[in-house]
């Protein structure tokens, strides 16, 4: 199974207001962010810090209103593709924030790892326009490295082993969201020093592969009102 973080614990200073709850078309940037990583993951973990309980209690209200709308379709169609016995986002709270998005990335992997995923996706919440196709592919090519890693005679040895991380790429520009193996993610939860989440991989992965893809939005962060 796949697990999603999704980052939302910023301050939004250049936005003016959560940038999670800011709107792509009628839904906001953290309803759109869950419903793209359950294209591909059985759970997703949102990771708050500044305005928590407003973002928590607007977006629990927003879901209510899509779920009576009929609006998961989409997304019930490709959990089955996945084989999810359920789809479920999960809230956490980084009282770090402050510290940066590398600080709310370890807590979030450190609870997508309770779960045990091939793989994690993390997925920062200003980047709304990222595509679902786009998510499914990048979980397609994470599924088929893991099974190229795979040891049927050692499974868990090799697949705690295998620090691999995977980045989607828009005309040579990296993006998000990047997919970590197990093991990786477990070294990036523990790694104190990263400066941020990129420096996390490049201190801690053993091979890096990239994605190139037909999709602008893996490379398009909303930081203020009409980026």
């Amino acid at each position: 199974m796949m697990v999603g973080v999704l980052l939302a614990g910023g301050a939004s200073t250049r936005m003016g207001s959560p940038k999670a709850l800011a709107k792509t078309g009628r839904e906001s940037f953290i309803a759109r962010g869950v419903r793209n990583l359950w294209c591909a993951c059985d759970t997703v973990i949102v990771v708050l810090g500044a305005d928590a309980k407003l973002i928590r209690k607007r977006t629990e209200a927003e879901f209510v209103r899509l779920v009576e709308t009929g609006c998961f379709d989409q997304e019930l169609h490709a959990a089955h593709r996945h084989k999810a016995q359920k789809l479920e986002v999960r809230f956490v709270v980084n009282k770090d924030w402050r510290k940066g998005m590398i600080s709310s990335a370890r807590v979030g992997l450190r609870a997508a790892l309770r779960y045990d995923p091939a793989g994690s996706f993390v997925l920062p919440v200003d980047h709304p326009s990222v595509r679902p196709g786009t998510v499914l592919d990048l979980a397609t090519v994470m599924a088929q490295a893991v099974r190229a890693a795979h040891d049927p005679k050692r499974p868990r040895a090799r697949r705690a082993g295998f620090s691999y991380a995977l980045v989607p790429r828009h005309r040579g520009r990296r993006g998000h969201p990047i997919v970590l193996t197990g093991a990786l993610a477990r070294a990036i939860a523990k790694d104190a020093r990263a400066a941020d989440l990129s420096d996390a991989v490049r201190r801690n992965a053993r091979l890096v592969g990239y994605l190139d893809v037909h999709d602008a939005g893996v490379t398009r962060n909303v930081n203020r009102p009409g980026d």
